[in-house]
């Protein structure tokens, strides 16, 4: 008997992926149109369309009732948490850690140069014909707050090694020991906090999480300190931002806003000390070999019979 996969990548594409015929699976691509490939309740193992929304990505997931795995290709699963509920018990549901490490990384330390070292304001001033000299923030020196210490924030401190940062902190869910040293709980926030220069957050978004940086926690900043979000845009309070950034106190680098896409005309996009770039944290050119590599992956161990690797759930 053979069993749907469905693939927002198309399968000849993909190097690796398991003989169809002799896996007893066929290839169906869909990334998000507005026609199925094939009727969803024959589909077993569906790997969701990357970045096209809740909507789309929960769309099929009540007419698949033979469905044993869901594989996103974001690190994220806030997108499809909607539609888990539809599914039938025993669903696996699998993130894409391993994909958007080196991607997400690079832009955070993109983000954070870009703001202490004033290059919009050098932008903005080859427009104008403006030379902007002085002293600028240098991130040698500075003591680094990383709140979301999974694979995408140990990747981040790899990054920051060779800057010469005074200390770096690690917050998670829970506390542990690693390699590079103690990670604290979310509890220990509040005595972190005053102490970095560099806050950045890279947190999934889940109830704990959703308006994490709220008031309590921005104001527990540092004077001139800078809050990166490369996580999700709900996990800071935009109005409590607002009210930080206009007031000069902080500044923020934000690769997602709530709400997002920032629509035209919102405070934000001319808040004073705020930097924006539009979700690109995952879309580069180290996206695609990556997802490839993890599908390919994925799905041979799905037709071996194989444990599959990053469940972050199995449905009730």
């Amino acid at each position: 008997m053979t069993a749907d996969v469905w693939l927002p990548i198309p399968a000849d594409e993909i190097e690796g992926l398991p003989a169809p015929a002799e896996a007893g699976l066929n290839y169906r691509f869909w990334d998000g149109g507005q026609h199925f490939p094939a009727d969803p309740a024959d589909c077993a193992f569906y790997a969701v369309p990357y970045m096209k929304g809740t909507e789309v990505a929960v769309r099929p997931l009540a007419a698949m009732t033979r469905l044993r795995v869901v594989q996103t290709l974001s690190a994220g699963i806030d997108h499809v948490e909607p539609g888990l509920g539809s599914l039938p018990s025993g669903v696996r549901l699998c993130n894409a850690r391993g994909v958007h490490e080196a991607s997400t990384a690079e832009l955070t330390l993109a983000l954070v140069l870009a703001s202490l070292r004033g290059i919009p304001r050098f932008v903005e001033g080859m427009r104008r014909e403006e030379w902007h000299a002085g002293f600028y923030p240098a991130l040698a020196d500075k003591s680094v707050l990383i709140v979301g210490y999974g694979s995408i924030g140990a990747a981040i401190e790899d990054r920051l090694v060779p800057f010469e940062c005074a200390r770096v902190a690690r917050v998670a869910r829970s506390a542990r020991t690693t390699e590079r040293g103690q990670v604290h709980a979310l509890t220990d926030l509040p005595a972190l906090l005053p102490e970095a220069d560099v806050v950045i957050l890279c947190t999934p978004l889940t109830p704990e999480t959703r308006h994490l940086a709220g008031a309590g926690f921005l104001s527990r900043m540092k004077d001139g300190a800078l809050l990166v979000n490369v996580a999700r845009g709900p996990v800071v309070d935009t109005e409590a931002l607002l009210k930080e950034v206009e007031s000069g106190r902080i500044t923020a680098a934000l690769d997602v806003t709530d709400p997002e896409p920032l629509p035209a005309g919102h405070p934000l996009w001319h808040a004073p000390g705020v930097l924006i770039s539009p979700h690109v944290g995952g879309s580069t050119s180290a996206f695609m070999p990556r997802a490839k590599r993890l599908l390919a992956g994925q799905l041979t161990r799905y037709a071996a019979g194989e444990p599959l690797r990053n469940v972050v759930l199995t449905t009730a």
